[in-house]
């Protein structure tokens, strides 16, 4: 079973601070998720990217009661729409530059580096959405790690 990055937006008032409350969050209600399955099993890949922001793994962790469970992590309407703001303001470019030559060698080197861009770039375009998004409606976002059976149909699949 792979990991994927799930983020859910959720209105202020109704966020809590209960790792009981954010599992139901992602058990019950699955037209609201994004799964961001472009980020499979290599979501931590995307962090260098984003090396000192919220936008991956950044944020409040809240622990299930059971260890071996992965944190949700939570960011405030604020972290969201800095979060937003960064990403609308990055030029995609200015970003993988850097990273580079950290990321290429995991997906095959330069010969592949046209496809492994292209695969960053439309993660990075789907992530500007939803927290621009979010940012937009005010919400503040849940992250949480899990396999594609939580996601809805709607929600993207598999590159």
């Amino acid at each position: 079973m792979s990991a994927y990055l799930r983020l859910r937006a959720v209105p202020p008032s109704a966020l809590r601070n209960s790792a009981t409350w954010l599992r139901k969050l992602f058990d019950e209600d699955h037209d609201h998720l994004n799964c961001a399955s472009a980020l499979d099993g290599r979501y931590g890949d995307h962090q260098v990217l984003y090396t000192d922001t919220h936008v991956v793994l950044g944020g409040e962790r809240v622990y299930p009661a059971r260890s071996q469970e992965p944190p949700f992590v939570l960011l405030t309407v604020a972290q969201t729409a800095r979060v937003a703001a960064f990403l609308t303001e990055s030029d995609f470019d200015d970003l993988w530059r850097p990273a580079r030559a950290e990321l290429l060698p995991r997906y095959g080197g330069t010969a592949e580096e046209t496809r492994t861009r292209a695969a960053f770039a439309s993660a990075h375009r789907d992530l500007t959405d939803f927290y621009a998004a979010t940012a937009r409606h005010r919400d503040a976002v849940v992250k949480w790690l899990g396999d594609m059976s939580d996601c809805s149909p709607a929600s993207p699949g598999p590159p």
